[in-house]
């Protein structure tokens, strides 16, 4: 009887899983579908299958959203703002783990704690103004430091954890070495923190590339737009193109795509032992 409950109980699950699946998977294939149809058979039936393939919505869309200029621009904030979060979260994650006992650190980490619950809106306006004020609107640098800050809390919770699993002795034996503070960090504890640096990295690698929010306010020339801020030159305020969007959309989730399913191990095993060690 045991066993026959186990039983359905799995099968349920699988259904559930399976249909979750069909879901999520669904809107990617409706984008397919859209990306090589014309305006006439969309307006017939979003679902139906054309009756050829257009694969000149791909050429028509890279030319229309000049998607390599933009591709550019997105690996150049992506890569800038993953490499200031891992040097400022590894350093202040290293600060807060080893120096806990401290209540500075303490009111540290949950000021920072509470930073991750600011909603982004509060913070439009004000992040706007100031980098008017000090000439960083509309430049890439600028939507790099507001990604990484935004992002930095969250990442130095996941190295906490990683930081305090470090035995303190190796720390100690390095500084009858010699060693002073900052080459303890850069030659022992930061080659161990290895695992959560590349789940950091992995992380916000794929949230910084599909980023939209800083760069809507902050990245409004054409010249310096991200892919996420650049497809929308198919939506005007009479007409939209639908098909070229869709090409759009798959042209640029194919490297991000690639990128995770590279990725996703290291991501699952950084989590884990993360939680673990935290």
């Amino acid at each position: 009887m045991k066993s026959r409950k186990l039983s359905f109980f799995g099968i349920m699950c699988n259904i559930l899983i399976y249909a979750l699946a069909i879901v999520f998977i669904l809107p990617f294939l409706l984008s397919l579908l859209m990306s090589v149809k014309t305006k006439e058979e969309t307006a017939q039936s979003i679902f139906a299958l054309p009756k050829t393939l257009h694969f000149e919505n791909f050429i028509n869309a890279m030319e229309e959203a000049k998607i390599l200029q933009s591709f550019s621009n997105s690996i150049l904030v992506t890569a800038g703002t993953v490499i200031i979060i891992i040097i400022c979260a590894s350093l202040g994650a290293y600060g807060i783990g080893r120096y806990y006992h401290k209540k500075s650190m303490r009111i540290y980490e949950m000021i920072l704690m509470a930073s991750m619950m600011i909603p982004f809106q509060t913070l439009m306006t004000p992040l706007y103004k100031m980098l008017k004020n000090v000439g960083m609107l509309n430049t890439h640098i600028g939507a790099i430091l507001i990604i990484a800050a935004l992002n930095i809390p969250f990442s130095i919770m996941l190295y906490t954890g990683f930081v305090r699993s470090i035995p303190i002795e190796l720390e100690e034996a390095a500084q009858m070495e010699g060693y002073g503070p900052f080459k303890i960090f850069l030659n022992i504890v930061f080659p161990l923190l290895k695992p959560a640096t590349v789940t950091v990295a992995t992380l916000m690698t794929l949230w910084t590339w599909n980023e939209f929010n800083v760069s809507l306010i902050i990245l409004q020339k054409d010249s310096i737009k991200t892919i996420p801020m650049q497809q929308y030159v198919f939506f005007g305020q009479y007409s939209s193109d639908y098909n070229l969007a869709f090409a759009a959309a798959i042209i640029t989730m194919i490297p991000i795509i690639l990128f995770f399913l590279f990725a996703q191990k290291h991501i699952e095993e950084g989590l884990i032992e993360g939680a673990v060690k935290g």
